[in-house]
């Protein structure tokens, strides 16, 4: 992203560059717009990861047999 030697400044310039560049590819109306596009779309995506992996844990409850899950609650370390 960065070349070799770059100061801060410079970095800071061309990470600016860039999202302007995001920015108007985009049409958003100003980079703020921008990023908090990005991070919803993050958030989203990491929601729907979750989302995902709950329903696969509740199909695989949903086909655990009823005596099956009798017995290992009986081997809880909790009273049942």
């Amino acid at each position: 992203m960065t070349a070799e030697g770059m100061t801060s400044i410079s970095v800071s310039y061309e990470v600016r560059r860039q999202l302007n560049t995001m920015r108007t590819s985009s049409g958003h109306k100003s980079v703020n717009d921008l990023l908090n596009d990005m991070v919803r779309a993050h958030k989203i995506a990491k929601m729907q990861g979750e989302i995902d992996t709950l329903r696969q844990r509740m199909k695989d409850i949903a086909d655990v047999p009823v005596e099956q899950l009798a017995d290992r609650l009986n081997l809880a370390p909790f009273k049942v």
